[in-house]
C-alpha cells in the first residue's frame, strides 16, 4: 500500500466518524422535535377546548342563548375530533348526550351543566397527565440522546485522538529511520543499513538507500588502497626533498614536516604533528621567524655546523567551491610553507663580488696608465699628429672613460652586495645636490647642444642625504637622459616638497619606454633592447641608484610613455 492509499484511508475514516456523529445528533434532535410537538399540539388542544366550554357554560342560573349552544356544539365537535387519550373519547361522548338534553330538556339544566362541567374537568385531569407523561418521555430522550451522542463523540474523539497521534507515526518513523541513515553517511558510516517494513513509497526508498550505502562502501573499499598507496608515495617524496616543508590546515594546524624541516627545528615529528603553529612559536624562535606574516626575503638559519640562508615561499591551498546559489567562491584549507635553502647561491655570490672587486681594482691601474698616456699623447709638445691617428686617440680615450666607468660601477657594487657601503648623511641644500649633478654632465649636454631647466624653490627645507651618493644618483639620471634626448632638446630637473620628504625628478623628451620594461630596469645588468647602435652602459647604474637611494630611507620610481620621453626620481626625507 502506498502512502497516498494511505493518506486518502486515514483521512476517509475520519471523515466517516464525522459523518456518523451528525447524522446520530441529527436522529436525537428530530427526534426531540416530534415529541414537542405532540405536547404542545393534541393535549393543549384538548385543554384549550375544555376551558372555552366551560367559559360558555357559564355559572349555575345562566340562561344559555341560541348562539351560545351553536358554539358549544362547535367546541364539543372539535373536540370529538382531537381524541388522544385513553378513557377520553367515554367522557367526550358523555359530554355530548349531555349537551343534547339540554336542548330538549330544559327542566333539568342545572343538573345537566354540572354533569358536563365534571367530565370537562376529566378531559383537562386526562389531558393534563399526558402532557407530564410525554414531558417525561421527551426528557428521558434528551438524556439518552446526551448519553448516546457523549458516548458516540467520545469514542469518536479517542479514535481521532488515536488516528492523530499514531498514523503520522506510519510516515514519520520510516523518515526518522532514513534520516539518521543519511546523517550516518554523511559521516562516511557506509556500513550503516536502514529496515523500513512495507512495500509503500518509504520502503522502496529506504531499498534504494541501501543500495548507495553499498556502492559508497565498495567505491570506499576499493579506492582505499589506491588512497592509502598515494598517501605514502607523497610523504616519500616530501621526506627525501632538500628543502623544508611544513604543511598547516585552516586552522595553523602543524599537519606534516619532513626531515629537512625537523632538523632546522630541532624537533621530532611527533612533538609537531596535529599541534596548533602558534604554540610551538611561543618556544621554538625560528618557527616564530617562520610564521611571521611580514615579507622576509632571506632567513638566517644555523643549521649543520655553519650558517645557512633559506628563502621562504608561502603557497596557499584554496578550492572553488558551488554553494546554493549557483555562485563560485574560493574556500581556503591550508597552507605548505617551504624552505630552500640558498646558502649555495650566497657562497657563489659572495665569490662573484670578491672577483669583481678584485677586478676593478686591478683594472683601474693599467686603466689610469693608459688615460695618462694618452694626456701625454695630445700634448704637441711630444709632437704632431695627423688626423687619422687623432680620430683613433679620441677613439681610445672614449673607450678608457668607459671602462673607467664600468670598474667604479662595479666597484660601487660590489661595495653594496658585501654590505661596506658607507653613508655620510647629513642635511644638506637640495640646490647644491642639482648644481653639482648639471656640472658634471654640462660639457656633454653642450656637445649635443641639450639646455637643462631647473624648477626649484628657494625656500624648500634642508634634506638628510649623503651628497656625494645622492649627486651621483642624480648625475647618472642627467647622463642618461643627455644621451637618450634629441639633440636640442630641454631636459626638466625638477625638485619639490612632499610629505615629509623632498622629491628630485629628471624628466626627458626621448623616444621613451615600453610598460613592459619598467618594472625590470632597475634590475642589474639589464638593459631595454635597442635597434640602434649606440653603444649603451653596463646595465648597474639604475640598480646602484635604486640601492643608494633606498639606503637613505628614500623610494625611487620611473614613468615613461612611448613617444613622450621619460621621468625619473627619487625622494628623500627630510627629518
Amino acid at each position: 500500500m502506498n502512502i497516498k492509499t494511505k493518506l486518502r484511508l486515514g483521512t476517509g475514516f475520519l471523515f466517516v466518524l464525522i459523518i456518523g456523529l451528525v447524522v446520530a445528533s441529527t436522529w436525537y434532535i428530530n427526534r426531540l422535535s416530534k415529541d414537542a410537538q405532540l405536547i404542545l399540539k393534541d393535549n393543549y388542544l384538548s385543554i384549550d377546548i375544555s376551558k372555552s366550554i366551560l367559559q360558555e357554560l357559564g355559572g349555575n342560573g345562566k340562561v344559555l342563548n341560541a348562539e351560545e349552544i351553536n358554539k358549544i356544539n362547535q367546541l364539543i365537535q372539535k373536540q370529538r375530533n382531537n381524541i388522544t387519550e385513553i378513557g377520553e373519547e367515554k367522557v367526550t361522548n358523555n359530554i355530548f348526550v349531555d349537551f343534547s338534553k339540554i336542548s330538549s330538556n330544559p327542566n333539568n339544566i342545572e343538573e345537566l351543566k354540572d354533569n358536563i362541567r365534571a367530565n370537562l374537568y376529566l378531559i383537562m385531569d386526562i389531558n393534563m397527565k399526558a402532557i407530564v407523561l410525554k414531558n417525561n418521555i421527551a426528557l428521558q430522550t434528551s438524556k439518552n440522546a446526551t448519553l448516546y451522542v457523549g458516548i458516540f463523540g467520545s469514542v469518536c474523539i479517542m479514535i481521532a485522538l488515536s488516528f492523530i497521534f499514531n498514523f503520522p507515526g506510519y510516515i514519520a518513523n520510516p523518515l526518522n529511520v532514513i534520516t539518521e541513515g543519511i546523517e550516518e553517511i554523511t559521516l562516511k558510516n557506509y556500513q550503516k543499513r536502514i529496515v523500513v517494513e512495507g512495500n509503500d513509497e518509504l520502503a522502496q526508498l529506504a531499498q534504494a538507500f541501501n543500495h548507495m550505502a553499498k556502492r559508497l562502501n565498495d567505491f570506499e573499499n576499493s579506492n582505499l588502497a589506491n588512497i592509502i598507496f598515494e598517501k605514502l608515495r607523497l610523504e616519500t617524496i616530501i621526506n627525501n626533498m632538500k628543502d623544508a616543508v611544513i604543511g598547516l590546515d585552516e586552522n595553523k594546524n602543524i599537519l606534516f614536516a619532513n626531515a629537512v624541516a625537523l632538523n632546522l627545528l630541532n624537533a621530532k615529528a611527533d612533538d609537531l604533528k596535529g599541534r596548533y603553529a602558534l604554540d610551538i612559536a611561543l618556544k621554538n624562535d625560528l618557527m616564530r621567524e617562520i610564521l611571521a606574516e611580514k615579507n622576509q626575503k632571506e632567513l638566517r638559519i644555523y643549521a649543520d655546523e655553519k650558517e645557512s640562508f633559506f628563502s621562504k615561499e608561502v603557497f596557499e591551498l584554496k578550492t572553488e567551491i558551488n554553494p546554493k546559489n549557483d555562485e563560485m567562491s574560493e574556500r581556503h584549507f591550508g597552507s605548505v610553507i617551504l624552505l630552500k635553502n640558498i646558502t649555495k647561491y650566497h657562497e657563489l655570490d659572495a665569490a662573484k663580488t670578491n672577483f669583481m672587486s678584485i677586478i676593478s681594482h686591478e683594472l683601474k691601474t693599467p686603466i689610469s696608465a693608459i688615460r695618462m698616456s694618452i694626456k701625454l699623447l695630445k700634448d704637441k709638445r711630444i709632437g704632431d699628429m695627423n688626423h687619422e691617428q687623432n680620430d683613433l686617440l679620441k677613439n681610445i680615450d672614449d673607450d678608457t672613460q668607459r671602462l673607467l666607468k664600468i670598474t667604479s660601477e662595479m666597484l660601487d657594487l660590489t661595495q653594496l652586495e658585501s654590505g661596506n657601503i658607507q653613508l655620510n648623511i647629513h642635511e644638506v641644500n637640495a640646490q647644491d645636490i642639482v648644481d653639482y649633478a648639471i656640472n658634471t654632465v654640462k660639457f656633454s649636454a653642450q656637445q649635443k647642444g641639450i639646455d637643462f631647466k631647473v624648477q626649484l624653490n628657494n625656500n624648500l627645507p634642508k634634506v638628510k642625504a649623503d651628497v656625494e651618493k645622492t649627486a651621483w644618483v642624480l648625475t647618472n639620471f642627467l647622463s642618461n637622459a643627455v644621451r637618450y634626448s634629441p639633440e636640442k632638446s630641454t631636459i626638466d630637473v625638477c625638485v619639490k616638497p612632499g610629505y615629509d620628504a623632498i622629491e628630485f625628478s629628471v624628466t626627458d623628451v626621448g623616444k621613451g619606454i615600453e610598460e613592459k620594461y619598467q618594472k625590470r630596469l632597475f634590475e642589474k645588468y639589464f638593459q631595454v633592447p635597442s635597434n640602434t647602435s649606440e653603444k649603451g652602459g653596463t646595465g648597474l647604474g639604475l640598480a646602484i641608484s635604486k640601492e643608494f637611494i633606498e639606503a637613505q630611507q628614500g623610494s625611487i620610481y620611473v614613468k615613461s610613455e612611448i613617444g613622450t620621453g621619460s621621468t625619473f626620481g627619487f625622494l628623500l626625507p627630510v627629518k
